[in-house]
């Protein structure tokens, strides 16, 4: 007879594992299944954000912007440093400490919180059993009360263009060189392609991006990547739109390229190629034929507004459903449906979850574009203030960008705010806060700004709308 539990979480991503300890801290008897498999060959919770995703590359990211600084920012400072070099070893090794870090982080609070977790891929059977194999093909079945599915999601791969994991790779790939890449292109100019573009270029790469749609970063508003397209082609980043890629071979230590714009076809040569047009979610094998739970046209699971399947005690989060995949979206969506199995009122406000994109600079938005708007014909108000007459942004020689207020034209309740700048990262949680309470840009233009800060950008955008910022002709 299978062990029973109150719920059963397969999937330790982001959205999984914060499942599991919610409903372990809720007092329900909790399972969390996964079979991530980390570089010493071991269980390594935290799926793909924190083993080869969110985590990874904001420590290469940090790591690559301080190198960066040494010739490009210090400088003006004063400060000049002679002979800098890059240790790839070493900066390849903090980041596999700092992803052990945090993946041992997780089994400990498992522990803490008494969550029991298994090694293998999870199967949902019908009845809501769970069947487990594990890496040495051995099977074990458990079973609940409540099954979450949290199996999250992958890159998506070109049928021509197939990861080989030495020449053509994926984000994980990307995370791993052995080499700094003389030259390295790039297929998406996404966050993943923007992010790890901006690694390999700082350490030295000629990056060139190709990018299929004719909008730079159409997700955003797109005053907003505007200026983020002008600051990236400043990095070096040679970003190319409308090229649509059509052909990738190898060719000995090459990978030879053929693309498409509207000036016909081209071709570029590079030593690695960074595939990163998307990802899908990952339910391969998840499902077993009578379960009941339904896919969409895309293969994300189908659940309602509770992230609910439709068949009784399954519940399904982050990215394997609708919405955007990103880690802090899964997890709110983990918290919720641990609290709605526990009958208590879990919440998930998807209007309202930012966005960040963490280059240089950084770019964060929350709420609707100015695009949106117009489409949707709601009346708005605009407020926007620049970073270069901020005084701690000046003084910290990173005065690019700016801030973007939307506000309803009667109501004046904040729709949307959109960033780009140094730190916007940050920023954008007072703006989130606002929206989740329902504020006005009224709200934000008087409550007080410390100075000298960056947030007085924020402040500055609100008192923008309507046309009263001081530190600004409106």
């Amino acid at each position: 007879m299978s062990e029973k539990f109150d719920v059963i979480v397969i999937g330790a991503g982001p959205a999984g594992y914060v499942a599991a300890i919610r409903a372990a801290q809720l007092g329900l008897k909790t399972a969390c299944v996964d079979a991530f498999v980390g570089k010493d060959g071991k269980q390594a919770l935290g799926g793909t954000c924190l083993n080869v995703g969110c985590i990874p590359s904001k420590a290469l990211l940090d790591s690559s912007k301080q190198f960066y600084n040494i010739a490009h920012n210090l400088p003006v400072h004063g400060i000049t440093v002679e002979g800098a070099k890059v240790d790839l070893g070493t900066f390849i090794g903090r980041k596999d400490k700092i992803v052990k870090q945090f993946t041992g982080g997780i089994g400990q609070l498992f522990k803490a919180n008494k969550v029991t977790p298994f090694f293998g891929k999870g199967k949902l059977l019908k009845n809501n059993e769970v069947e487990i194999t594990g890496n040495d093909g051995a099977k074990q079945t458990i079973s609940a009360t409540n099954v979450i599915l949290a199996s999250g999601s992958v890159p998506i791969e070109l049928p021509f263009a197939k990861f080989d994991n030495k020449f053509i790779v994926d984000n994980a790939g990307a995370l791993d060189f052995t080499d700094v890449p003389k030259r390295l292109g790039v297929i998406g100019a996404g966050v993943i392609g923007l992010e790890l573009g901006s690694v390999w270029k700082r350490l030295g790469s000629d990056v060139t991006v190709l990018e299929a749609l004719p909008d730079f970063l159409s997700v955003a508003d797109a005053d907003i990547a505007k200026i983020a397209f002008k600051e990236f082609g400043k990095l070096g980043l040679n970003i190319k739109l409308g090229a649509k890629l059509t052909k990738a071979e190898i060719k000995g230590n090459e990978v030879a390229l053929t693309y498409e714009d509207k000036d016909g076809a081209h071709e570029v040569t590079v030593d690695k190629l960074l595939v990163a047009v998307g990802r899908r979610a990952y339910t391969d094998g998840l499902l077993a034929a009578d379960t009941g739970v339904k896919l969409d046209e895309r293969g994300r699971i189908v659940v309602d507004e509770h992230n609910h399947t439709g068949v009784n005690g399954v519940w399904a989060i982050g990215d394997a459903v609708r919405g955007p995949m990103l880690a802090h979206k899964g997890s709110e969506e983990g918290v919720a449906v641990a609290e709605w199995i526990a009958g208590k009122a879990g919440h998930i406000n998807l209007d309202t979850v930012p966005w960040v994109i963490y280059t240089e600079p950084e770019i964060a938005w929350a709420g609707k574009t100015e695009k949106q708007l117009k489409d949707e014909g709601i009346p708005y108000k605009v407020g926007t203030f620049p970073f270069a007459a901020i005084g701690r942004a000046v003084a910290m020689n990173e005065a690019i960008g700016q801030v973007k207020m939307l506000a309803h034209a009667e109501t004046d309740r904040i729709l949307g705010v959109h960033m780009v700048g140094p730190g916007v990262s940050e920023l954008i949680a007072e703006c989130v806060v606002a929206m989740e309470f329902k504020g006005s840009s009224e709200d934000l233009a008087r409550i007080v700004h410390a100075h000298p800060t960056l947030s007085e950008a924020v402040h500055e955008a609100a008192l923008s709308v309507d046309k009263r910022a001081i530190h600004k002709g409106n």
